[in-house]
């Protein structure tokens, strides 16, 4: 063994050996999810190591899988480089290489989409990127359905984009699977993590384990020498092996002393000097390995390098620069890599990028055309198209972030000022896609700052706007947008309706009337431009604006037109969504929720981000009744709005899972995530969040039977006068309102509030129907005792609160327990029976209490056999059993839902007993009963029965 080899080994062992807590704790982590403990709950699925470079993040990796595999285990590893950030999916397939004959396995959505990710195939549009993450967890489940698995990525800093949100939506749903994702990153901040706590942190290492390390070494400093190199290591481990070695070498500690630099540039001037004192063939050889720059280089790139016996290696080694070892020879630290990259020679370094260029022309384009850029060192106009080329095929992947860097580099290269700016702007689109407002923000301000067309600065003005829209700054989103808006008018009438129509949704968010107003000011100077005829998309948006900005004042030709439109756009998944929210806020609820559905289900997505108020389409699955699409789309836009950072979109998904825990009698649940969503956002430029907050603690409150707490709550939704917080969340919570005023003692205050809601109604427009019937039932509540019949009946006659479920049901027990109150026993059986049904089927549990106790004091009798048996499974069991109850296959109820098929299969193991049933073939009996309006038998106990 060379003295190279042997320091590289004991340095390795060393770290690990100094870092045994650390080492034993990740151990026991990943030991904890191979074999949980009975009882403990969900063990997470993601493991995280931080720290700097040099830390010992690798060592102790490397000890883990050593640990798991010699334990049975199976690990599948990427080790994440520099240069492949910017390849869509390439740590995804470096990933996956070693079971890629298990793709030919996947249901064919899923294999074509990984197909498309990993340029296997052209794809027809871009894959869904929750279609691939889908194909990625049905993979470790079948992987790990023959033993525990460990996925480890390493330098997660450098893995690219798109191959990082296909693994964390993966290791969201590994709760049943017996699957670790573990990684190791230098950035704390790494998107996915920045949200959550790192598993272990890697500390610099203490005096006592620094000079316990230090003794480990070939030739171990003291003295001066020794303090010199404990000083300047800072207690990074790396440090401390690479200056103890470079003290050994000369005769003077100030050689290995550089003044006080960080001490990563430290490491990097120790690797650079040794660059420098290498043979030239050597040096050559070891720029050319640096260039490479992959853990798993092609077979071509491979013969390109020297053999890995030939003798140009050994200087190399003996620098500690380069290791050989599984056949090949590797850069010895990520941190030598980059220090032999930046010092080595230019030309040298052009030279290896030329060469490499040219391996890779017929193999792969992408790698060609960043070789090529990376050895262009002016300007170049077929380089710049070969990296547009390049952008053009990682969009139609879904990997927008890769796109995006692309565009970036290819206007860079343009010698054409016009074409640098036309590429800057296409950058810009494409990372609003990844959700990154700091990369939107520094590629707006350089085209700007490129051009002298104010056409395209404003536009690069409206795509940071767009992304600002999702944050909970909705001020500065708002001007933002309008500055644009106003700019584009006469000279590109089509994007300032885009930047019109972005300022709506801003509208919507915050609620503000003055925003309103701004609004209607330039809508129609957009709408009907002179000299500009408009197309289908600018007239649906002049439309689309109005009715999101103003539902009260939508044009009733929009509205009656919407079923049509919804119809044309079936294969427009972008424009559904937008008919769906135009829909949602004109109270159309039933068409809103299909086509959101109908949108999702395409299979198709412009970046994982929602646009045009995709967002909502959980408050209309939660109106609709569709509670466990509503739950599953709140977790979903959560986990994407948090890992981009995205404050205000992560509050909406966590207060509109509020409101449906509320509802469901999850009132701890409710609090924590209404008082969260709060936490994330100013109510003053935040009233949509607001709202839907306090209806959620309000609806909470009332459950538990605190009237005072849910009147206070209530009470934020409206003003003294009637007028709504927000202009179309708060009359939702009208009748709660009233309910808790009534019984608190404040029915005169509830009453002045309704007296103003219902002044509004003759200029409500679309939502005017509605609207009147939560006044009609809130005035039941409050009236006089001869007057409160004639309003439920009213109200109960409306279709509006008919197309609701919840909401319907609610005024349904209310009148029903008024009825039993006056003693019309036999009459109110009938509206406490089918509000019973309702709130079985949507889980409603505190509801379904109230109902059924109301029926047992109105003599009816409940069967013994338990109806809430479906209701007590989780809202995720009922999806799954609906599916499967439809006959569909583990597997495909796993992509329908984005689970693995192992998840679904544990769920049903745990739901089957819970039903009482023992076969798969008994889950349709078991749908049949829950969404009938109750069984029939019990239906005549309760309906006709004795009074």
């Amino acid at each position: 063994m060379d003295e190279y080899t042997a320091t590289t080994a004991r340095g390795r062992s060393g770290t690990a050996l100094v870092r045994g807590a650390e080492l034993d704790g990740l151990v026991a982590a990943v030991t904890a999810r191979r074999a949980p403990e009975p009882g403990t709950g969900p063990v997470d699925a993601l493991l995280t190591v931080v720290g700097g470079f040099g830390a010992g993040k690798t060592t102790l990796v490397e000890a883990v899988v050593t640990r798991f595999a010699a334990d049975g285990g199976r690990v599948l590893r990427a080790d994440s480089s520099q240069s492949e950030t910017h390849l869509p999916f390439s740590g995804l397939h470096q990933l996956l290489h070693p079971v890629r004959e298990r793709i030919a396995a996947l249901p064919p959505r899923q294999r074509g989409a990984l197909h498309a990710a990993f340029a296997v195939a052209e794809p027809s549009e871009a894959p869904d990127p929750m279609l691939i993450g889908t194909a990625v967890l049905t993979m470790f489940s079948d992987v790990a359905a023959e033993c525990p698995l460990l996925v480890v990525v390493d330098d997660a800093q450098w893995a690219d984009r798109a191959s990082l949100d296909a693994l964390f939506f993966a290791a969201r749903r590994l709760a049943d699977e017996p699957v670790t994702l573990l990684v190791a990153t230098a950035d704390p901040a790494l998107h996915g993590l920045a949200a959550r706590e790192p598993t272990l942190t890697l500390a610099p290492l203490g005096r006592g384990a620094a000079e316990r390390l230090l003794d480990l070494q070939p030739r171990v400093p003291a003295g001066l020498t020794r303090a010199s190199v404990l000083d300047q290591a800072e207690g990074n481990p790396l440090a401390l092996v690479e200056l103890a070695r470079a003290a050994g070498d000369h005769d003077s500690t100030s050689r290995t002393v550089y003044g006080p630099l960080p001490v990563t540039e430290r490491l990097e001037r120790i690797y650079a000097d040794r660059l420098a004192a290498l043979p030239a063939e050597t040096r050559r050889a070891v720029v050319r390995l640096a260039t490479v720059d992959t853990e798993d280089p092609p077979h071509t790139v491979l013969s390109w390098l020297p053999d890995v016996g030939d003798p140009v290696w050994a200087p190399a080694e003996e620098a500690g620069l380069v290791r050989r070892s599984g056949g090949r020879p590797r850069c010895a630290h990520p941190l030598s890599r980059l220090a032999i990259h930046h010092t080595a020679p230019a030309e040298e370094r052009r030279a290896a990028h030329l060469e490499l260029a040219e391996l890779f022309r017929d193999r792969d384009p992408d790698r060609h055309a960043w070789h090529l850029a990376a050895a262009t060192s002016g300007l170049s106009a077929t380089v710049s198209a070969h990296l547009e080329a390049g952008a053009d095929r990682a969009r139609r992947r879904s990997g927008h972030a890769a796109a995006a860097h692309m565009l970036e580099r290819a206007a860079d290269l343009h010698p054409d000022r016009g074409e640098s700016t036309r590429l800057l702007a296409a950058a810009t689109g494409e990372a609003v896609l990844t959700g990154r407002l700091d990369s939107v923000e520094r590629l707006a301000a350089r085209t700007r700052a490129g051009t002298d067309d104010p056409t395209a600065a404003a536009l690069a003005a409206l795509q940071v706007g767009r992304l600002m829209t999702l944050t909970s700054s909705h001020n500065a989103a708002f001007g933002q947008l309008m500055g644009p808006a106003a700019a584009l008018t006469d000279t590109d009438p089509a994007a300032a309706l885009e930047a019109l129509a972005a300022a709506a949704v801003v509208r919507f968010y915050s609620g503000d009337a003055a925003q309103l107003r701004e609004i209607e000011r330039l809508l129609p100077l957009v709408s009907a431009p002179d000299g500009h005829p408009l197309g289908g998309r600018e007239t649906l948006l002049a439309g689309w604006a109005g009715a999101v900005a103003r539902p009260e004042a939508a044009d009733a030709r929009f509205a009656l037109r919407l079923p049509a439109l919804v119809a044309a756009a079936r294969e427009e998944p972008q424009t559904l969504i937008l008919l769906a929210a135009a829909a949602w806020l004109l109270d159309e609820t039933e068409l809103a929720a299909r086509t959101y559905d109908a949108a999702f289900a395409s299979g198709t997505s412009r970046g994982p981000l929602p646009d045009g108020l995709g967002g909502v389409a959980a408050l209309a699955w939660l109106e609709q009744g569709w509670w466990d699409r509503a739950q599953t789309a709140c977790a979903e836009l959560e986990a994407v709005a948090s890992s981009a950072g995205l404050a205000h979109a992560t509050a909406c998904a966590a207060a509109t899972e509020a409101l449906l825990r509320a509802q469901r009698g999850d009132v701890a649940g409710a609090r924590t995530r209404a008082r969260y969503a709060l936490s994330l956002v100013d109510p003053r430029e935040s009233r949509s969040v607001l709202v839907l907050a306090h209806r959620a603690l309000g609806t909470a409150a009332a459950v538990e039977g605190d009237h005072e707490s849910a009147h206070q709550h209530h009470r934020v939704l409206f003003d003294d006068r009637g007028n709504p917080t927000h202009y179309h969340l708060s009359h939702p919570a009208l009748p709660g309102l009233a309910a808790a005023a009534a019984r608190a003692g404040r029915r005169e205050e509830a009453t002045r509030i309704v007296d103003g809601v219902e002044r509004s109604l003759a200029a409500a427009g679309a939502p005017a129907a509605r609207r009147a019937a939560l006044v009609r039932l809130s005035r039941a509540v409050l009236a006089p005792a001869g007057e409160a019949e004639g309003h439920f009946t009213a109200a109960l006659r409306n279709p509006a609160l008919a197309r609701r479920p919840f909401e319907h049901a609610q005024a349904l027990l209310a009148y029903g327990e008024w009825l039993r109150r006056r003693r019309r026993i036999s009459e109110a059986r009938a509206p406490l029976v089918d509000a019973e049904a309702v709130f079985r089927r949507l889980s409603a549990r505190p509801w379904v209490a109230r109902a059924q106790s109301e029926l047992r004091a109105a003599g009816a009798r409940i069967g013994t056999t338990e109806p809430g048996a479906f209701a007590g499974l989780t809202p995720q069991q009922q999806q799954i059993v609906r599916l499967a109850a439809l006959g569909l296959t583990n597997r495909e109820v796993a992509e329908k839902l984005y689970l693995s098929p192992r998840t679904v299969g544990s769920h049903l193991y745990r739901a089957f007993p819970k039903l009482g049933i023992t076969a798969r073939s008994q889950l349709r009996h078991v749908i049949d009963a829950v969404t009938a309006d109750g069984d029939a038998g019990r239906d005549t106990d309760a309906r006709g029965g004795g009074a």
